[in-house]
């Protein structure tokens, strides 16, 4: 008799990439973070790198192929081991402070792994996470969410490639970053107008909050300069060296990078609420809302430094052809513009960001236009307060407010309704 042919189970094939993110071959190299005043290194960012002799030598070349394998959340768990076991060294219990880069989509959809290895980093490491201004655009919901959480592992928020696009500065209110990471290019245009006014907006911010400012690229002696020019309280670049295989001597100043507190997470907390618990509430009729709404949204329009748009219609029906037209004009113009009410469709307007709100959602039942970039905070905010009249005119309780920190708050409420999920 024959007996019957055995049955071997496949092995999976293993790509190089899994090699590299299995062996330990990834490491970091350490660029520092100087005080411009002192001269003194206060930190250092960690740098990832793969093998040499390999694609993978370049991060960039290593990110695009993980990305494309579904691997990014094991070459993140890689990256960041690595940066912490170099950073600590021979020292796991010595005190520094170390920026590391975590990808958008990381932070958006796999961020408990980064919260693991966060949680089990070496005693006395203080930890600054830094995002990309590209991801705020793209998933400002999500991005707040996972902001607030990262604080409240203990790690600050530093915003990068600030100034690669005005743009971004609309989104700095929001996600209050403790540094702000100019451009590199920035150093290099420093003649051009748009350069001073980005510089001018962020050393606004910095003033206001506190906030680090780092120019990136320092080459030379003429880059520092300009760096201090640009309002830069921390530099990075060559000008100091190049990276190298662990971090040098740095001085601690653990108040310098502190995180700030993760602002509590009010579900259905809306614009109206918060500015009528510390505004005076004043009544008056809907059609008189819309040239309030419309100077709002021409001064947006007209800003030196874009500001982002949030406009809360109550229901889609209420964004007529001309509404459309006069939104679409704004998206046109201002790097973010968002449109939320009841059945409202996913683009209401050519470029414009469209939410529909649940029909429980206490925001439908407000008009609120808000306005706030690096320059810019105004808000128009009301609610419905009865039946209309003969004339098909319904009152309002409206409040009006330019306080920074009361339209900072009512957009974050906007914005928190956002998230995909």
């Amino acid at each position: 008799m024959t007996s019957a042919p055995s049955r071997r189970t496949a092995t999976p094939t293993r790509s190089p990439l899994d090699d590299v993110l299995t062996s330990g071959a990834l490491h970091s190299v350490y660029q520092p973070l100087v005080d411009l005043r002192t001269g003194a290194t206060l930190g250092h960012e960690a740098l990832l790198r793969g093998p040499a002799g390999t694609p993978w030598s370049s991060p960039l070349t290593l990110l695009e192929d993980a990305r494309a394998a579904g691997r990014l959340v094991e070459l993140e768990r890689a990256s960041l081991t690595a940066a912490f076991a170099g950073a600590a060294g021979d020292h796991p219990a010595a005190a520094a402070t170390l920026f590391v880069n975590v990808e958008p989509q990381t932070l958006t959809q796999h961020l408990e792994p980064v919260l693991e290895l966060l949680d089990r980093r070496p005693d006395g490491l203080q930890v600054v996470v830094e995002i990309t201004e590209r991801a705020l655009a793209a998933e400002p919901a999500r991005i707040l969410a996972a902001a607030d959480r990262l604080r409240t592992a203990g790690c600050a928020i530093a915003l990068d490639d600030v100034g690669a696009r005005p743009a971004s500065l609309a989104f700095v209110p929001l996600l209050r970053p403790e540094v702000v990471k100019l451009d590199l290019g920035l150093l290099r245009t420093l003649e051009d107008p748009q350069t001073v006014v980005v510089a001018g907006a962020v050393r606004d911010y910095a003033e206001q909050s506190g906030a680090e400012v780092v120019a990136e690229g320092v080459e030379d002696a003429d880059d520092l300069t300009r760096a201090v020019v640009l309002g830069a309280t921390l530099g990075q670049g060559w000008y100091w060296g190049r990276p190298g295989p662990v971090p040098g001597a740095a001085q601690h100043l653990p108040g310098r990078f502190a995180a700030h507190a993760p602002v509590p997470s009010q579900h259905r907390t809306t614009p109206f609420d918060l500015a009528a618990a510390v505004r005076t509430v004043q009544r008056v009729p809907k059609r008189l809302l819309v040239p309030l709404s419309t100077t709002l949204e021409l001064a947006a329009q007209h800003s030196l430094v874009p500001p982002m748009v949030l406009s809360c219609f109550q229901h889609e029906r209420y964004v007529t052809p001309a509404t459309a037209r006069r939104y679409a004009g704004l998206a046109q113009r201002l790097p973010f513009v968002a449109a939320l009410g009841e059945d409202m469709p996913a683009e209401p307007a050519p470029g414009v960001r469209g939410w529909a709100l649940d029909a429980h959602d206490p925001l439908v039942e407000e008009w609120t236009v808000l306005v706030l970039g690096a320059h810019a905070a105004s808000a128009l905010v009301a609610r419905a307060a009865g039946h209309a009249d003969a004339d098909g005119d319904r009152p309002f309780d409206m409040v009006v407010t330019h306080d920074r920190a009361l339209v900072t708050a009512a957009a974050r409420a906007v914005v928190r309704r956002l998230s995909v999920d």
